[in-house]
């Protein structure tokens, strides 16, 4: 939809709240047609799945007002006009939390509802990213309850070395007793997911996920950085640790991306990503029509992952 074009509004209940949902026809994929009305239908229908993952957390978004074909822009805080009823957290900003002396606070919004998240959505908010950390039911922010290594492969390489790496980190992890779970990124990595007992900072985790990092470069040279230095990725696979620093967000399992076509930050199977190390063509992103049969067929994959019941 051109930006001169009329607005359309249409009003709608969610959780029992009125909520006036606009646009609903504009194009947000253009390679696929995607519309603004797909997205939240999308956003519905994995809710169930998607909402326990996104509780208790701070959600920065990218946000694509005109489709992913147009420019986008990051926000932490909380949109202008988000209503009342939607939590929100003052969240002190990383040179508040070291004592600098420097920054202030953020006020995140907390989405904890399909309301909630049918308000993002309609804004445009395809990319729902989070921290590690969790707020309590007073806003104070809490030890993180889950470590995560990015694996971010540098061309030539793409997810069937993710999926060789990831089988290294699964191995180390497990030798700490930390199981984990993995997830395809949407864009180009793969994402794995250990749970927390609490009693780790976010610099704790930062430090366990580069020490287990620079353990594989050292054994797994060939495949395997530890360094963030993008000239040195041709052909391995970057091994980010630095997700877990406190500052830092990671995209939500179950969360759009803003691609040319609607990917989607998809749990997988320990089994796909074997499959996928044996064979690179094995393993492919996955979008958003895959993810719901997925969910309907299988349920919430991740969670059961995280948690030890699959």
């Amino acid at each position: 939809m051109p930006p001169d074009a009329e607005r359309t509004e249409t009003r709608v209940e969610v959780d029992g709240r009125v909520l006036t949902l606009v646009n609903l026809e504009k194009v947000m994929y253009p390679r696929t047609g995607t519309t603004k009305a797909e997205v939240l239908h999308y956003y519905a229908q994995v809710a169930p799945v998607l909402l326990p993952h996104l509780a208790g957390r701070a959600v920065t978004r990218i946000r694509w007002p005109n489709g992913t074909g147009a420019q986008s822009f990051f926000e932490k805080n909380a949109p202008a006009g988000l209503p009342s009823w939607v939590r929100t957290v003052e969240v002190p900003t990383s040179g508040s939390r070291s004592g600098s002396g420097e920054g202030g606070t953020l006020r995140f919004p907390v989405i904890e509802s399909l309301a909630a998240l049918t308000v993002l959505a309609n804004l445009a908010a395809l990319e729902l990213h989070v921290h590690q950390w969790t707020v309590d039911d007073d806003g104070d922010v809490v030890n993180p309850d889950r470590l995560v290594v990015d694996l971010d492969p540098g061309e030539p390489a793409g997810l069937g070395e993710c999926a060789r790496a990831a089988l290294l980190v699964r191995e180390r992890l497990a030798a700490r007793d930390l199981p984990c779970a993995p997830v395809t990124s949407g864009s180009k990595g793969l994402h794995l997911y250990a749970p927390l007992n609490r009693d780790r900072t976010s610099d704790d985790a930062r430090d366990l996920a580069r020490e287990l990092a620079e353990a594989l470069q050292r054994s797994h040279p060939d495949l395997v950085l530890a360094q963030m230095t993008k000239a040195r990725r041709t052909g391995k696979v970057f091994l980010d640790w630095s997700q877990n620093v406190g500052a830092k967000t990671t995209i939500s399992p179950y969360s759009l991306r803003g691609r040319e076509r609607p990917m989607v930050a998809a749990p997988r199977t320990w089994d796909e990503v074997e499959a996928g190390a044996d064979d690179p063509l094995a393993l492919e992103q996955l979008d958003l029509h895959d993810v719901l049969a997925r969910v309907e067929e299988q349920g919430d994959l991740f969670g059961a992952q995280l948690s030890g019941r699959s």
